[in-house]
């Protein structure tokens, strides 16, 4: 089991910057890929980056490319996401995700693990 636990959603303003991070705890971190997804109002849920057991290779959705960077720090046991430029569409909910697959994946159900959400604001 790996828990999986949120932190440093808020209110911004657009352009504005914002970093969350995700702590995991449970087996041993670096077994997995870390992801993030986002849901928004009214809408399903989409993938936002994924990086790789090792932090050597992401991939970053078209929508948030240049904008958001995830990282991973193995140490800490802990994922992050980066976000500027913010946009009044990022407003979501936040969800990282952690997967047993080594390479770089995208969908949902590759994921086993989820955290509870942090919510982001975006505000014109």
């Amino acid at each position: 089991q790996v828990h999986l636990v949120e932190s440093g959603g808020g209110l911004v303003q657009a352009g504005g910057s914002l970093r969350l991070s995700c702590a995991a705890s449970g087996r041993t971190f670096s077994n997995y890929a870390m992801a993030w997804f986002r849901q928004a109002p009214g809408k399903e849920r989409e993938f936002v980056a994924v990086v790789i057991r090792s932090g050597g290779d992401t991939y970053h959705a078209d929508s948030v490319k240049g904008r958001f960077i995830i990282s991973r720090d193995n140490a800490k046991d802990t994922v992050y996401l980066q976000m500027n430029s913010l946009k009044l569409e990022d407003t979501a909910v936040y969800y990282c995700a952690a997967s047993a697959r080594s390479e770089v994946v995208v969908t949902q159900s590759a994921y086993a693990y989820w955290g509870q959400g942090t919510q982001v604001t975006v505000s014109s």
